[in-house]
């Protein structure tokens, strides 16, 4: 039995999964910074809300806890 050729070949298949591991880190992290960028393009599209709505002065100041 040829030992040598067993060795090759699984030096040369810890290699190949070493790049295909490689390769697979990179596209995860391109998609994360996809999604990134889509997330902010979706939050920056929310319409902002005025600071001040037009209600009365006297809503808003106290909460009901008894009902």
């Amino acid at each position: 039995m040829d030992l040598s050729s067993v060795a090759n070949s699984s030096q040369s298949n810890i290699s190949d999964s070493g790049v295909s591991q490689s390769v697979q880190v990179d596209l995860l992290k391109k998609a994360i910074n996809i999604d990134q960028s889509n997330a902010t393009a979706l939050i920056q599209a929310i319409p902002q809300s005025p600071s001040v709505p037009n209600l009365p002065a006297n809503l808003g100041n106290n909460v009901n806890t008894t009902a």
